[in-house]
Order: structure tokens, then sequence, then C-alpha cells
């Protein structure tokens, strides 16, 4: 038995057994995150050259030169290729004013330039990838899903069907009806502005792709049942019977008194 306490008690078991417990998790972690990161070897290195050169040029003022982040601006190290895509080829950056949250214009960079930030930003450092063909291709999703989804993720901020609203102090949830598949779903991967980050752990790529389908079939719908009056809710339609409606029925009985008289 001494023998037996002896053994169990070596220092060495520790060790042995830390170092068992690290290759594990590493060995999961690298697992789990093969599929949803970019690394750099995705990109030439001509392409990421590029793609420092236009950083350089463009966002290192705010960013850094190393995208280390400053004052003025976030650090873009492990945000991913997918942040890059959605950020620049949305309009949103570069960033053309100061304000409560960063405005959608036209993209300043073609897409082989946007690529090539997307391909210098992940050389920093693993992040969200873009997103690769089959998970945006809405024929494969499933619309009933993704819906389900979307109104328990999303539709506190984008209304049930993506029509966007208002937020606290200034901020705004974009109406989703006119974004691109690829931007709806690294929006879900990157969680940009005020917006949550969806993981492959909280949301799979399917999912993902079913809340994207679920989107865009409901933006593509026609209205059977009249004017959508912004596809706002019950507080709009509220509105309209209270302005309108009261005005018909304050006029009717102008009407009829004028005309007992």
């Amino acid at each position: 038995m001494k023998l037996l306490a002896t053994r169990r008690r070596h220092p060495m078991a520790l060790v042995v057994l830390l170092l068992v417990g690290l290759l594990l998790t590493g060995g999961a972690y690298a697992l789990f995150s093969s599929s949803t990161t970019a690394k750099a070897d995705e990109y030439s290195a001509a392409d990421i050259e590029k793609g420092n050169k236009l950083f350089v040029t463009n966002c290192a003022t705010c960013h850094g030169i190393n995208a280390e982040g400053t004052e003025n601006g976030p650090s873009l190290i492990g945000v991913g290729a997918a942040a890059v895509d959605f950020q620049v080829g949305t309009g949103r950056m570069p960033l053309q004013m100061h304000g409560p949250q960063a405005q959608v214009k036209a993209p300043q960079f073609s897409d082989e330039e946007i690529s090539q930030m997307a391909g210098f930003v992940a050389s920093l450092g693993p992040g969200p990838a873009v997103p690769e063909e089959e998970y945006l291709n809405t024929a494969e999703g499933d619309a009933a899903a993704g819906g389900g989804l979307f109104r328990t993720n999303c539709a506190m901020c984008h209304n049930v069907v993506g029509a966007g609203g208002a937020l606290t102090r200034g901020k705004y949830a974009p109406n989703l009806s006119e974004v691109s598949e690829k931007h709806l779903y690294e929006a879900m991967q990157t969680g940009p502005q005020n917006m949550p980050m969806f993981n492959d752990a909280n949301l799979s790529p399917e999912e993902k792709r079913d809340v994207v389908t679920y989107i865009r079939e409901v933006s593509e719908e026609t209205s059977p049942g009249g004017f959508k009056l912004g596809s706002l809710g019950p507080v709009s339609e509220g509105l309209f019977i209270w302005f309108f409606g009261l005005a018909s029925v304050i006029g009717i009985t102008v009407w009829l008194t004028a005309r007992s008289k």
C-alpha cells in the first residue's frame, strides 16, 4: 500500500496529466475552429501584401499600422476575413463620419481589393472566414426553421420580418430586405455594431442558412392583405386607424350634421 501511494504522489504524474489535458483541449479547439476560421494560407502572399498596402492607406489612421487599434478604432487582430468583407463590402468602412452607428453607403473598393484586405486581416490572427457558397444557397435552406430562429434571436431588434427598428441613443437595427445573402451570414458570424455574435456553437452554418432563407423569403413575398405599412406591426396599424379612422368619423359626423340643418 505504501508503494502504491508513493507512485500516485509521483510529481511527474501531475505534469503528464497537465500535458494530456492541454493536448485534448487544444485538439478539440482546433477541430471546432477549423471550419469557422480563415487562415492566411487561404490567400496568396501577393494578395496579403496588396491588402496590407490598402489597409495602411485607408484604415491605419483609425485602426493602427499593424491593426493593433487606436483610440479612434478597435484592434482588428482576430476579427477574421468575414468582418472585413462585411464592413467594407457594405460601405460601412472606411467610416464616413463618427456617430452612434456606421452608415451604409456604396462600397469604395472592388471585390478584389476587399478580398485582399480581408486576406491581410486574416493573416494577423484566426477569425470567422467568408462563408462558403453552400451556406448561401437559400434553395437548400428551411425557411420555416429559419423563421423560428429569427423570431427567437433577431426579431426584438430587426422586427419579425426584418424591417428594422430604432434602438437607444440614436442607434438602429437596419432593414434586411436588400442585404445580400453573404452579408446577412457574415453579420451573424461577426456581430457588427450592436448585434451579438452567433458563432457556430450558437447557430450552426446550416441554421444560419435557414435564417438567411427566411429573410429572403419574407423580403420577396407580396402582401395579400394590402398595404404593409412598413411591416412595423400593430403600432403602425393602430396609428393608421387612430389618425385616418378618427378623421373619417369626425368628417362623416360633420357632414351628417350639416345635412340635418
